[in-house]
């Protein structure tokens, strides 16, 4: 029997490693390619197909969904969707039956997609994928954006509200946030992963584990005598930057997020 012919688009390269190291446990499959954006992932699965995709959703540029809109329905492989969290998504893929792995998930979970999506491909019956992928695409196009648009904050009996394109940056304090702006910085009573969670990757990124920038207000990248790197923000304000956020931060900024 000749293996599945599987393909992984992901922009962080920790997850791509992952998924392939995961695939390798596999004798009924063979990762034939790996890529790190959509545009160069539509241009590969044109020119040689595969059976089974791993798909990232939210990537700089053309997203998962834009590569499968790409493709149409009867050129994409069975896909199995990868992501962080995207809240509208994963109710449609509820409804659709359509699998996806939600970061960070376990071997367990990796492995009982994967055995579904296999059964899938063996099976042959395109016809069923191709009306859940027209289902899904429809779904998604057509459903509005539930990003978070305005930030509620309490304070001493008082509620206000602050637009999310007043944020410069959000930093981590403990079981709060606090969300700085041009002129005034607002504590929350909320996670950073939590708020995070809310805000439209286009716009904002991680770049330290309790830090996030709008990326609109990003000035330029600094490094200093140590050799430490900071986002330099045009308010002035510098940030530390993670190394491990670098590379992610650099291809939101490439991909004309604003």
């Amino acid at each position: 029997m000749d293996k599945i012919r599987a393909f992984i688009v992901d922009d962080e390269p920790p997850a791509r490693r992952r998924v392939a190291e995961l695939l390798e446990l596999s004798s009924e499959v063979e990762v034939v390619g790996e890529l790190d954006n959509g545009a160069d992932a539509v241009e590969a699965l044109r020119r040689q197909p595969a059976d089974l995709l791993f798909l990232d959703i939210q990537m700089p540029g053309l997203d998962g969904f834009g590569v499968l809109e790409s493709l149409g329905p009867t050129r994409a492989p069975v896909t199995v969707f990868v992501t962080a969290f995207d809240r509208y998504a994963l109710k449609a893929f509820d409804v659709h039956a359509l699998d996806y792995l939600l970061k960070p998930f376990s071997d367990e979970r990796f492995h009982a997609a994967l055995g579904r999506a296999c059964a899938m491909v063996r099976s042959r019956d395109r016809g069923a994928l191709d009306d859940k992928l027209d289902a899904l695409l429809a779904d998604v196009t057509t459903r509005p954006s539930s990003f978070l648009k305005r930030v509620v904050v309490k304070n001493a009996g008082r509620v206000s509200f602050v637009d999310v394109n007043e944020i410069d940056w959000i930093e981590a304090t403990g079981v709060y946030v606090t969300i700085h702006t041009a002129s005034k910085d607002h504590l929350i009573r909320e996670t950073l992963a939590s708020f995070e969670t809310k805000l439209d990757p286009e716009c904002f990124a991680r770049i330290h584990r309790s830090a996030i920038v709008s990326l609109s207000r990003v000035a330029e990248i600094r490094s200093d005598v140590r050799g430490h790197q900071h986002v330099v923000l045009d308010s002035g304000a510098s940030i530390k930057l993670s190394r491990a956020y670098r590379e992610r931060l650099e291809r939101s900024m490439e991909g004309g997020a604003s």
